[in-house]
């Protein structure tokens, strides 16, 4: 897809089985990729290895050396390139740090934050899993500003996961996970019941479908994925399920939408008028007419993907920052949508 190291996911996934038969190796888990490979061990892990303990406080773990770029020394910050949408800022409040911030997701009503952290994005995926706050995070907002992040436990205490591609719907979570007990990366779903994720349990989708990064509607009828399975355009693609009697059927392909540059990330805007994708270092969105999706337009640009919208229309999604080819860290932005002029 790229050959730098945007996308931190996309990396993992290029590196597939070989940082997987280390971590089995040495009992340890993986950062989840885009799409689940194949042939993968089963991680089993010491028993008495703990899983990350959610009183560890992240920013304790980022280097003394890190370096936590602003947007005044960003050599490339991300740009709104249509008229409709404010110039994007980091969300304001404490979510962002000298870490890593990425993979966000809004819920529909703009008060729930969730996103992937990692301290330190030169540490290798075995090690991340190890250093006690790698993982899933929540933030809440308050008066306009997110709160402190509280992290977010997928995993029986006592046992090794590593997750991410949240997707939540009402009180369910889906979420991508390599853990445990299993062998590969396998989805997930939990339930919030009383303030506190319940009940994890698989629920993989058919196989053959290799089911990346997704996307349901809002009537859960319709599931949009990334994914670079057989009959695609090229690299990925945004593939599109319909549910028909309880069951997914055989994925079609989104070929209004998709290249042969590859596209990923798919997020519907929460009225499904909207289907917004990731593609060459930027955010690109659709529009339905007639049920049907139009050519894509590019909104966001550069480095800049992930998009997750909420109700109002603003757009957030993942920066990452860049020195001499190398990524520094990344930051949640956020564009917020203008008001229409009557």
């Amino acid at each position: 897809m790229i050959k730098t190291r945007l996308f931190t996911k996309f990396h993992i996934l290029l590196a597939g089985l070989a940082v997987l038969l280390i971590l089995a190796a040495c009992g340890a888990g993986a950062l989840v990729p885009t799409r689940t490979p194949k042939l993968e061990p089963t991680i089993t892990g010491p028993a008495s290895t703990p899983t990350n303990p959610p009183s560890i406080d992240r920013e304790t773990r980022i280097p003394a050396s890190a370096l936590k770029m602003s947007p005044a020394a960003d050599a490339h910050p991300p740009q709104v390139l249509v008229a409709g949408y404010a110039k994007p800022i980091l969300v304001p409040g404490a979510v962002n740090t000298a870490g890593a911030e990425d993979s966000p997701f809004i819920t529909p009503d703009g008060s729930t934050l969730y996103f992937f952290f990692t301290p330190d994005v030169t540490v290798p995926v075995e090690k991340q899993l190890l250093d006690g706050v790698t993982g899933l995070y929540v933030s809440h907002k308050v008066d306009d500003q997110w709160g402190r992040p509280a992290r977010v436990v997928l995993q029986d205490p006592g046992k090794l996961a590593l997750d991410g591609c949240e997707f939540v719907q009402g009180n369910v979570m889906w979420f991508c996970s390599t853990r445990q007990g299993y062998t590969g990366v396998h989805w997930f779903t939990a339930e919030y019941r009383e303030g506190t994720w319940h009940d994890w349990k698989i629920a993989d989708f058919n196989a053959s479908y290799q089911v990346g990064e997704l996307h349901f509607s809002g009537d859960g009828s319709q599931l949009y994925f990334a994914s670079d399975r057989p009959g695609g355009k090229g690299s990925l693609d945004i593939w599109v399920s319909n549910k028909a009697s309880g069951e997914w059927q055989a994925p079609e392909n989104v070929s209004a939408v998709n290249t042969q540059d590859g596209e990923g990330w798919p997020a519907l805007s929460p009225d499904g008028t909207e289907l917004w994708l990731t593609r060459n270092y930027g955010l690109w969105r659709s529009k339905s007419l007639d049920y049907e999706w139009q050519t894509p337009e590019q909104i966001i640009s550069p480095l800049a993907g992930e998009a997750t919208l909420d109700s109002a229309g603003n757009v957030y999604f993942v920066h990452h920052y860049f020195k001499d080819d190398q990524m520094i860290e990344a930051d949640i932005y956020v564009a917020f949508r203008l008001p229409v002029l009557k």
